[in-house]
């Protein structure tokens, strides 16, 4: 009868750590500023703040979900353009921070 091996415990990993540049505050321009709000925030928190925007006027595209309908908020911050893709968004939000 072959014996058994003992397992080895398995070790646990140490929590990640946020990098420092996503945790960095960013003020938003004016524009951003009408949807997020005016306090300077990190990168991760201004993406929080316009999805749940997104979702709460229900502007994400009923056909298409990766595109983001702008109301007149977003369509400034959107560089005027009706509507963007959810990859775009991130381009145009660091268009808008400082």
């Amino acid at each position: 009868m072959p014996t058994k091996k003992a397992k080895k415990p398995a070790k646990k990993k140490p929590a990640r750590k946020p990098s420092a540049a996503f945790m960095k505050a960013l003020t938003p321009s004016a524009a951003l500023a009408e949807v997020v709000g005016s306090k300077p925030l990190p990168r991760t928190e201004i993406v929080k703040k316009m999805w749940a925007y997104i979702k709460k006027n229900k502007l994400q595209d009923s056909k298409n979900k990766r595109m983001i309908n702008a109301d007149d908020k977003l369509k400034a911050v959107f560089g005027g353009k009706k509507q963007v893709s959810m990859f775009d968004m991130a381009k145009h939000i660091s268009k808008n921070v400082k």
